[in-house]
């Protein structure tokens, strides 16, 4: 059975409209995931997209499908003083299946890639980043496997965002970082040179994963990428 829905959100951002319209369009490897935002791109076995193009104040895209499925995002950007703009973002759509656990995973996920969007803007940028995504083992998928992760990162029940971690991954150097995100559902470390970004979708019927954006220069994706899978892994052996 399908069901419709819409999240909403408006949120003030460290940056000026220009800015924040290519992070949300060319920009977007930098705080979610790679998006292809030409306006001319078409996606495989849907109809073309409807693509609204307004720089800076407006982007939205909506695709269609069989059945009358459609998702859509809508961006609608401001200024403000001190060189700060506002967003307003709706995602619309169609569910299918489990309405209750999609929903609330991305109602969820909302928040987190919104504020990785103003540590990208306060932080970086502009910068295009190496990015890596990664799914965690099938067992990662129990009930207190977010917490694992964490204990594994070293923190605790009482740590916070502002708290400072050191994290070791064989294979690549240690990673100072400052927690800039944590919940029962995610966890975001930021350092000078990359965001690193910890989901536990277990909570939402799926896996605890990791995607990490990392901007220093001359990243070997590959060697790191590897990396981390083992270390993903390994915590949950």
């Amino acid at each position: 059975m399908s069901h419709s829905f819409q999240i909403n959100r408006e949120v003030v951002l460290p940056a000026t409209p220009e800015q924040v319209f290519a992070a949300v369009t060319s920009g977007t490897a930098g705080w979610m995931f790679p998006v292809d935002a030409d306006p001319g791109a078409s996606a495989s076995g849907l109809d073309e997209p409807d693509v609204t193009w307004d720089p800076p104040n407006h982007f939205a895209v909506r695709v269609e499908g069989e059945d009358g499925w459609f998702n859509a995002l809508d961006y609608i950007i401001e200024a403000r003083d001190g060189g700060t703009a506002s967003l307003r973002y709706v995602h619309s759509g169609i569910f299918v299946g489990d309405w209750d656990d999609q929903y609330d995973g991305v109602d969820k996920h909302t928040d987190f890639y919104l504020h990785s969007l103003g540590q990208y803007l306060r932080y970086f940028s502009g910068q295009s980043p190496a990015y890596i995504a990664l799914s965690g083992p099938v067992n990662s998928a129990a009930a207190e496997s977010f917490e694992t992760l964490k204990s594994a990162i070293g923190l605790a029940d009482e740590s916070g965002e502002g708290d400072s971690v050191r994290l070791d991954v064989p294979g690549l150097e240690p990673i100072d970082a400052v927690v800039d995100y944590i919940n029962p559902y995610f966890l975001g470390l930021r350092t000078d040179e990359a965001l690193y970004r910890f989901y536990g979708r277990n909570a939402f019927g799926g896996t605890v994963d990791a995607a990490h954006h990392l901007f220093a220069e001359g990243v070997d994706k590959a060697k790191t990428e590897q990396a981390w899978r083992s270390w993903l892994d390994g915590v949950y052996a």
